[in-house]
């Protein structure tokens, strides 16, 4: 998990700030459409997994869902 979160603070370039999982990534975070997309980039490399960026839109709001999906897609974390 707390890789998770460190990968979150690079690609949201968020230096510094402490993360929880009920954070929205949007209102919370600052992260746009552009942002999301390398985030998606960015967890499929650390995980080795495929994310459909379309059903990450509809499900996943916080860092918390991050981890859930990730968890559900069969990564470690």
């Amino acid at each position: 998990m707390e890789r998770v979160f460190e990968i979150i603070e690079e690609q949201l370039h968020l230096s510094g700030m402490e993360l929880s999982e009920d954070m929205s990534l949007k209102d919370d975070l600052g992260a746009d459409s552009i942002d999301l997309v390398e985030l998606v980039m960015a967890l499929e490399d650390e995980y080795g997994i495929e994310m459909q960026y379309e059903e990450l839109e509809k499900r996943v709001k916080t860092v918390g869902d991050v981890i859930e999906y990730l968890s559900e897609q069969g990564a470690d974390v």
